[in-house]
Formats: structure tokens, C-alpha cells, sequence
């Protein structure tokens, strides 16, 4: 790992570091899948395919398959994709952009989380990935997002601020968050510090789009599936659900295999 990366993916190059900041940072990705399995069940009781868009290292992937018989993930970014093929290489997963996959089949819940949706560029990339993501929900299938910050809540000049310890590796992350024209632009600065290397430092800028609640509800009905918005049990900005209505462009379903049958992963 070195300094100077400026491009707003590039620390998804690094899914080993980004395990240490998230998962053994104290991310509790068993609770969050938790609740939002039961959102699922809720509206789809039979419910037993799941897609998770956007899945990262797989830190929810692990946890849903304790609630779903097939569980397959999706990704852009191979740095992120390494890391989940390693730990979890039962479960089937997909490189590809969010903004215009076709995964040729449907779930009955397709699930993006922990803010993914914040990295598409402008309104029409929101309207693109929501598309893509209702072409994957079976009729009736249930839709969970967790958006990034709305625009009325994001605060302009936020300092974050976490240190992790594992092993004889230490990591400190510094970040500050601006609002320049409709998006968050965070810059970022990881200092590495482990047993015998010595010092690393890590710097990336990380821009997300900025949409008000209105926005992101108005987006999910031009895609065919009004929401309900659902905040306070879920941390962060909260979640996104709804249930895909009929008439949008369907593939065909995916069949109910237990995702430890699954192998194929691209």
C-alpha cells in the first residue's frame, strides 16, 4: 500500500484494509443483516433468493445466508471482490457495475447496503441502478437500499475519526467531509502502522452524491417500486424498502439452489 490515491474507488482496491476499518472497526454486519432479513421476511415470508448489490468484501453476504437458502453478491471493484472469494468461497459472486448489470435471472430481495447507492455520479445514474435493480426482483420481490446521507442532513465540514488494532497491525483514518456542488466530497488519510514494516500512509478522495429524501423516493417510483423510508433500528442514514410493482422488465428467475452449491464466481 502507498500514499497519493485521488480516484473515488480506489479504496475499494484494498479489501484487506478496508476489513480493517469496517468489520474489525466494530461494523456490526450480523445485526444489520438481521434486521434487514426480517424487512424481507416481512413482506415476502417465502422469501429465499437474495442478490446483495454492492457487496464488498462480504461482510452482510456472510450473515444473510444464515437467513436465505441462495445468496449470491455483486461488485465493481476486484480489490473487494478478492477479499470475499477468499473468506467466503461458497457463495456465488458477480464483478459488475451496479448502473447497468444484467445478471440474466431474479431474486425475490435484492439488497444494497452500507451506502453503495451514494457512488452513482447524478440523478440519471440513481435512475439507471434502480432500474437494474428492479429488472432482478421476481414479482413481488422486496427492494432494501441504504442510501448515503440525505442532502438536509449532511453536515458540511465533518472531521470522522477511528483507530483499530489488530495483531501488530494499528490503523488511524482522519476524514473530512465537504459539500461541493451536489455531492460529499471526503478526503481521506489512513496512517498503517504494523510490527516490523514500520509506517504506511494511505490517502484517497471519496465523493458521494448528495439527493434529498424527496429525491430518492421520486427515484424509486420512476423505477416502478414506491418505498417507505425506515430509520432509527437500522445505524445510519436508515433503509430504503419497498416491494417492486408489475410492469418493469423482468429476467428469469433464479432457481433455489443452497448458495453452498453455487461455485461460479466472475
Amino acid at each position: 500500500m502507498t500514499g497519493g490515491m485521488q480516484s473515488r474507488e480506489r479504496i475499494y482496491d484494498h479489501g484487506d484494509l478496508y476489513d480493517l476499518l469496517y468489520r474489525d472497526g466494530g461494523k456490526d454486519y450480523r445485526a444489520e443483516a438481521d434486521i434487514v432479513s426480517d424487512l424481507i421476511t416481512e413482506r415476502r415470508p417465502d422469501a429465499s433468493a437474495v442478490l446483495d448489490v454492492g457487496c464488498g468484501t462480504g461482510g452482510h453476504l456472510r450473515r444473510l445466508t444464515e437467513h436465505f437458502d441462495t445468496v449470491e453478491g455483486m461488485d465493481r471493484a476486484e480489490g473487494m471482490l478478492q477479499v470475499c472469494r477468499r473468506e467466503l468461497p461458497d457463495i456465488r459472486v458477480h464483478h459488475a457495475d451496479m448502473r447497468d448489470f444484467d445478471l440474466g435471472r431474479r431474486f425475490d430481495a435484492v439488497v444494497s447496503l452500507f451506502n453503495v447507492v451514494g457512488n452513482v455520479a447524478d440523478s440519471a445514474e440513481l435512475d439507471a441502478t434502480l432500474s437494474a435493480l428492479m429488472r432482478h426482483l421476481a414479482p413481488g420481490g422486496v427492494v432494501v437500499v441504504e442510501p448515503w446521507w440525505f442532502d438536509e442532513q449532511f453536515t458540511d465540514g465533518h472531521i470522522g475519526s477511528s483507530t483499530v488494532t489488530v495483531g501488530d497491525t494499528t490503523v488511524a483514518r482522519l476524514s473530512h467531509s465537504v459539500r461541493d456542488a451536489g455531492r460529499t466530497r471526503m478526503e481521506v488519510h489512513c496512517l498503517i502502522g504494523t510490527r516490523g514494516n514500520g509506517l504506511q500512509h494511505v490517502s484517497y478522495q471519496h465523493d458521494m452524491a448528495l439527493f434529498t429524501r424527496d429525491q430518492y423516493e421520486a427515484a424509486f417510483a420512476r423505477a416502478g417500486c414506491p418505498v417507505t423510508y425506515i430509520g432509527g433500528a437500522y445505524p445510519g442514514p436508515g433503509l430504503f424498502v419497498g416491494v417492486r410493482q408489475d410492469g418493469a422488465r423482468r429476467s428469469p428467475t433464479v432457481s433455489g439452489r443452497r448458495a453452498s452449491d453455487q461455485r461460479e464466481r466472475r
